[in-house]
């Protein structure tokens, strides 16, 4: 079943199997390099940082109007960033989006997936909770935190992981039952608990949407373990 969860989590984080630096790496340079830090690492910024922050607010202001839909932009931006493997760029982006709005749970989420790109699935889960922790109706981080514990499902195959991923998975669902990410990834991970019934249902919705997330692999896999 390894085969289906990298299948699941390249649609978090796509960017993991082409990403320009390694973990080790980005830790050493964030030493002295506050944009690679979620929240800059709430270090006191000299003032030359202060005075280019304060222009990007501006600019930023000024295109989008609002310091809520600037920082959505901003974080639009750092997740087409994410996916295309340019991980730097990604987190300065998601810190520029906190300089607009730190009340913005998606900057959460978006610092989450970049430490689920590099498999720090604790750091992950402390990023998701504190976007949460702000909007604990946000669908997007609720499926993201799913997808790590199906990570470390995968991981250490305790089975109560899996249990833990249904239901953040179930809770996400409930809020956004339109969101094709979260259909795909439930019917997998019924389909790790050999449920086909919950695997088809869950399937055949997110093709109903448009089935975007799903992969020809996938379903030649479904039909196969789960034929009608």
């Amino acid at each position: 079943m390894k085969y289906f969860l990298i299948l699941i989590t390249t649609l978090i984080c796509r960017s993991a199997f082409a990403q320009q630096i390694s973990y080790e790496q980005w830790k050493e340079e964030a030493k002295t390099e506050i944009r690679l830090l979620p929240e800059y690492g709430n270090v006191q910024k000299t003032p030359g940082q202060i005075e280019a922050d304060q222009e990007l607010i501006k600019t930023e202001l000024a295109q989008n109007g609002t310091h809520r839909k600037a920082s959505d932009a901003l974080i639009k931006i750092g997740f087409d960033y994410l996916y295309r493997g340019n991980i730097r760029t990604a987190m300065y982006r998601f810190n520029q989006a906190y300089l607009l709005d730190p009340k913005n749970e998606n900057i959460y989420w978006g610092f989450g997936s970049i430490y689920f790109t590099f498999n720090d699935m604790n750091e992950a889960l402390r990023q998701y909770a504190k976007g949460l922790a702000i909007n604990p109706n946000s669908s997007n981080i609720l499926t993201d935190k799913a997808s790590v514990y199906m990570a470390i499902f995968e991981n250490k195959g305790d089975a109560e992981d899996l249990n833990i991923a249904i239901g953040f998975f179930n809770k996400s669902y409930k809020i956004d039952p339109l969101n094709q990410n979260t259909l795909f990834k439930l019917s997998a991970a019924y389909l790790y608990k050999k449920d086909c019934k919950n695997a088809w249902k869950f399937y055949n919705e997110c093709m109903k949407l448009g089935g975007k997330p799903v992969t020809q692999e996938y379903t030649d896999a479904l039909k196969k373990m789960c034929a009608n």
